[in-house]
């Protein structure tokens, strides 16, 4: 039977596991971690993580959709709240179009629990991988108790994250391409807790963003009643995580900026000196694969900042593909490599450009009253076009298209969106609103 040792037990490894065991493959998986089945409570409380389209395509493969999607909390639009004046809500799709506020921590816990039901997956918690010998597939673990083990298999597929140790050792390969660039900005987590009623303190069915210029903080609702909020500040500057030294700061920081979370966040104080102060990296490289012996995938391959929603989405779009280039070409594993770094590596550096594109859009634009007209007209067009007009958003969210395409839709959707606007064009002038489209999308493809 075909060895395959998966480093790395997050969700996409975890997720890619259960694929490669109902192909009929032999797959252990080491994760440096101890076993989050047995702190449960601690999981459900990790980052919330919005799941959309490619990521119910992908857990759909395994009929875990419908089940995750029970505990999940839909979001239908953004509720935007500005320092004064009043709430403002902007859709992200039609009616019926939502992403999916899902606990990380419990859905991971889920597809270890779908892994450990396969006889032919062997899970191995406390390992961490300390070098990978490409030629042979060979990894080394040091265990909890410091003893090293040495696995052979007949491949590896590096899962374990944006500093994964199996990119480590591709990286002192030659010719091996690799970046990682870092926003000025960090995050941390804050809390909004239930009502003292029990209940919701705000809107349960949209993402809440306070857009605040070059920095803004977001909240995602939790079954439970609570929102987990994330701070995006810069590390330094005049308002920035530099500047906020002392209980006294921080609370007059929140009153000036944030007026209206404030009186819902009464541990905001606790939380924000309690919890750490992350950053936010892009990595991009090149190659994924090492001919038919390792691969990376999700953020192995290609960690993106959190913006578009999409990390985990991505990643779990990578199985996917990886799953179909095994269902094309069986286990011929030089070829299945090849195609799904061909198919993804465009992909996921269009979408790591995206997901830049949008911490501009969040924190800047979505509180300007052009930018929110805008989107206005956009969403109208949306609805009385569907066959002709998608917004990039909706590309990427509700859709399969490859993120290079969506990519690429960018730019031809402004162009139509300023003709229409600035020409006044009545948006029911059927004629004259489709030829704009056509025209527009026939000059990004060269006619």
């Amino acid at each position: 039977m075909n060895r395959i040792t998966l480093i790395g037990g997050g969700l996409s490894g975890s997720l890619m596991a259960v694929y490669l065991a109902k192909r009929g493959f032999e797959v252990n998986v080491y994760e440096r971690r101890p076993d989050m089945r047995n702190n449960r409570i601690s999981a459900g409380r990790s980052i919330n993580l919005a799941l959309s389209v490619r990521g119910l395509r992908a857990l759909s493969k395994v009929g875990l959709d419908e089940e995750i999607l029970k505990q999940a909390i839909p979001m239908y639009g953004r509720t935007m709240h500005p320092v004064e004046g009043d709430l403002a809500y902007q859709p992200y799709g039609k009616e019926d179009q939502a992403i999916y506020s899902v606990s990380r921590g419990l859905l991971n816990i889920r597809l270890l629990e779908l892994a450990d039901e396969y006889p032919n997956i062997h899970l191995h918690f406390e390992h961490r991988c300390i070098d990978v010998n490409l030629d042979s597939a060979t990894a080394v673990f040091v265990d909890e108790q410091g003893t090293e083990h040495t696995v052979t298999g007949d491949r590896i597929i590096g899962t374990d994250g944006a500093f994964a140790a199996t990119r480590g050792r591709l990286q002192v390969t030659d010719r091996f391409n690799y970046s990682q660039s870092y926003l000025e900005h960090g995050y941390k987590e804050l809390l909004i807790p239930p009502a003292e009623q029990g209940g919701f303190r705000m809107h349960k069915e949209s993402l809440h963003i306070w857009p605040r210029g070059h920095y803004m903080m977001i909240a995602l609702p939790n079954p439970a009643g609570d929102f987990t909020c994330t701070l995006f500040f810069p590390f330094e500057g005049e308002e920035s995580f530099a500047s906020l030294q002392t209980e006294e700061q921080v609370e007059k920081f929140f009153k000036k900026r944030f007026p209206d979370a404030v009186p819902m966040m009464p541990s905001l104080l606790e939380d924000y000196f309690t919890n750490p102060t992350s950053s936010l990296v892009t990595v991009k490289c090149y190659p994924w694969v090492r001919e038919d012996k390792l691969a990376l995938l999700g953020d192995a391959a290609h960690a993106i900042v959190p913006f578009f929603g999409q990390g985990m989405n991505c990643a779990f779009e990578d199985c996917v593909i990886l799953d179909e280039c095994v269902e094309r070409h069986g286990n011929d594993w030089g070829k299945v490599f090849a195609e799904y770094q061909e198919l993804r590596k465009v992909n996921a550096d269009a979408i790591a450009d995206l997901a830049v594109q949008n911490f501009v859009e969040m924190r800047d634009s979505v509180g300007n009253e052009a930018f929110l007209k805008q989107k206005e007209v956009e969403h109208e067009l949306c609805d009385l076009y569907p066959e002709s007009y998608l917004s990039q958003y909706e590309m990427v969210t509700f859709t399969n298209m490859p993120y290079s395409e969506a990519l690429s839709m960018g730019p031809v959707n402004q162009r139509i969106l300023n003709r229409i606007i600035q020409n006044k064009i009545d948006l029911k002038d059927e004629s004259r609103i489709k030829a704009i489209i056509a025209e527009e999308k026939a000059a990004l493809n060269g006619r």
